[in-house]
């Protein structure tokens, strides 16, 4: 075969071959959300059977949900998620708890849809934003070793972490506690004030928790247990809810009345 040939051949075989991980590694954040979005239009190339694996782990097993990312960096070169079926399954979660609090609360087709609409811009992506911004900040300006001065942690990546932490939060203090709320949590007697506050204490110790497992496991952080500080805060409020007679949960149906109707 003459040498020609079978250079050409072994040429045009090279260009089905994907990129060196050194031209991957240069791909902007851009680069990056504009895949994440194609995706999020295409809903066969989500992957939603491991997005319920995630969901479901979040609750049992949180650290083997941040294993998978640091799985994700090894070989796709990010921590943060580039399939948006998490996102997808989230706002199904986020659709039933609204239709759970419009019942409860005895609402109408226009006050659920703002309903919906406050629980998705204001509880979730607002404060997810915020929350995310500062961590993301916080963890890059004095959590970095010294070793790894010249890396830093993806805001993507803190974000997928509000998203992680915020599904537990959103099933107990949103779904779960739903079902009692008329029939128990809502009367002031201690019983209830103890089960509905200490389930407060759950979800948002779960948020705090999930938190920092997102932040520990990145290698180029050190010192994450200072994440764990609001901890203090939350049982102090946990104990003074008690002194003071301060039912959470009837307090917060009535803030969301408040702001619907």
């Amino acid at each position: 075969m003459p040498s020609s040939v079978t250079s050409f051949r072994s040429t045009s075989s090279l260009s089905y071959l994907p990129s060196p991980v050194t031209q991957r590694t240069c791909m902007t954040a851009a680069v990056k959300r504009y895949r994440y979005l194609r995706k999020l239009l295409n809903f066969e190339q989500m992957d939603f059977e491991f997005a319920l694996w995630q969901m479901t782990f979040l609750f049992i097993n949180p650290q083997k949900v941040y294993r998978n990312f640091q799985h994700r960096k090894e070989t796709k070169l990010q921590f943060a998620r580039d399939d948006p079926a998490f996102l997808v399954l989230l706002s199904g979660l986020l659709c039933v708890s609204s239709i759970a609090f419009t019942y409860v609360l005895r609402l109408g087709v226009i006050e659920f849809l703002k309903f919906l609409l406050y629980i998705v811009t204001i509880d979730c992506l607002l404060s997810g934003v915020i929350i995310s911004t500062v961590l993301w900040f916080v963890a890059n300006k004095y959590l970095i070793k010294s070793n790894y001065k010249g890396q830093d942690v993806e805001w993507a990546y803190a974000f997928d972490i509000h998203l992680n932490a915020f599904v537990p939060m959103l099933v107990i203090s949103h779904i779960f506690q739903l079902f009692f709320y008329h029939i128990f949590l809502r009367h002031d007697w201690f019983l209830p004030l103890f089960i509905g506050n200490t389930l407060w204490l759950i979800a948002i110790g779960y948020y705090l928790y999930i938190t920092f497992l997102g932040y520990s496991c990145l290698p180029i952080l050190h010192k994450t247990e200072v994440l764990l500080t609001p901890f203090i805060l939350l049982f102090f409020l946990y104990i003074l809810s008690f002194a003071i007679n301060w039912n959470i949960s009837d307090n917060v149906m009535s803030i969301y009345e408040y702001r619907i109707l």
